[in-house]
């Protein structure tokens, strides 16, 4: 094995171990909200809060799911409540999804319980491993940022 291989190996496990840890954190913190929405309707509704109302295609395209995907998805968050349609007013035949005050409040609630669970977790960790963390989250930023 030359250098460039075991450099080039090491790297491919390091991207594989933070893939795992990034999909276990994930997976966990969405198991702070049991049974209240599936990963794909929290991610459309993430996606409306964040981007504004949004056409059924365009949520499709952003969510990249097929728009009769999209179509239920929004259709169960509409009857919970969390998200309205209302009609394009310059293309009557358009409907624009957004997010209902129940809709916002839900996101701000989850968004708060994740927290709290994380940082309880966190407490249990010394402050130089905090600060690992944090130059760790830098870090992780500035990979999304570039992609």
């Amino acid at each position: 094995m030359t250098p460039g291989t075991s450099v080039a190996a090491s790297e491919t496990e390091l991207a594989s171990r933070l893939r795992l840890v990034v999909t276990r954190l994930a997976r966990r913190l969405r198991t702070q909200l049991p049974g209240q929405l599936s990963p794909s309707q929290l991610a459309t509704l993430s996606s409306v809060e964040h981007l504004g109302p949004l056409t059924l295609g365009e949520l499709s395209a952003v969510e990249r799911v097929k728009p009769p995907t999209m179509t239920k998805i929004v259709a169960c968050l509409e009857e919970q409540g969390l998200v309205s349609r209302t009609v394009d007013q310059s293309d009557r035949r358009v409907a624009r999804v957004q997010a209902t005050a129940a809709g916002l409040a839900f996101m701000e609630g989850s968004r708060q319980q994740k927290d709290a669970y994380l940082a309880e977790r966190m407490r249990s960790l010394d402050a130089g491993e905090r600060a690992e963390l944090e130059r760790a989250a830098e870090l992780l930023e500035r990979l999304l940022a570039d992609g």
